[in-house]
Parts: structure tokens; C-alpha cells; sequence
């Protein structure tokens, strides 16, 4: 679900031994997880601690949420194209590492 804007003070004042760095760095990697900007994306309200609904999700939050998605699916396509590549020029490096050993084979014998 879309947590609410300034979700980080009602941690804090809940917990008040919470280290602030930690936490912020643990929103920043939940708020930046897949399953989370999925949610913004189709998300139309924003919840509190306690799962009440808040404020609306907005337009442009929605559309961000949206735009950080379109890049880390062109990113993994492009890391999987070149994985893709790297592959098929092993593949080809080794196939003529083998047809070389075949000709030298193949030349020495006589």
C-alpha cells in the first residue's frame, strides 16, 4: 500500500530510540522496491501506521511511481540483451577455437 507522506515522523514518534539513518534507509529501500512502486502506480489513496486511509496519491507521484518502473524493466532488458550477446560470442569464440584444433589436428597428422 502507498504509505503516507511523512511516514517517517510517525515512526520516530512511536519509536523513539528508532536511529533516524536506518530507518530512513529502510524506506528508502521498501518505497523503492518493485512490489511498492506497482502499488503507487495503481494506488489512488495513501495509508498511515495504523492503515487508515489518507490523502490521495497523486497524479504526478503515480506517474513517477510509473516512470522509475519503465526503467528498471528497460535497464534488466538491456542487461539481459547483453548477457544475451556475451553468450553467443562465447558460443562463436568457441567454435572456432574448436575448428582450429580440428584443422591443426588435421594438417599435423601428415
Amino acid at each position: 500500500m502507498p504509505l503516507s507522506i511523512g511516514i517517517d515522523k510517525q515512526l520516530l514518534s512511536r519509536i523513539p530510540g528508532l536511529d533516524r539513518k536506518t530507518m530512513r534507509a529502510a524506506l528508502g529501500i521498501h518505497t523503492g522496491s518493485m512490489r511498492y512502486l506497482r502499488a503507487m502506480e495503481k494506488g489512488t489513496v495513501r495509508y498511515d501506521l495504523d492503515g487508515v486511509a489518507g490523502a490521495e496519491v497523486t497524479d504526478t507521484h503515480r506517474l513517477h511511481a510509473k516512470e522509475q518502473l519503465q526503467q528498471r524493466f528497460k535497464k534488466e532488458a538491456e542487461r539481459k540483451k547483453a548477457e544475451k550477446a556475451a553468450a553467443a560470442e562465447a558460443e562463436a569464440a568457441r567454435l572456432r577455437q574448436e575448428k582450429l584444433q580440428q584443422l591443426a589436428s588435421k594438417f599435423s597428422r601428415g
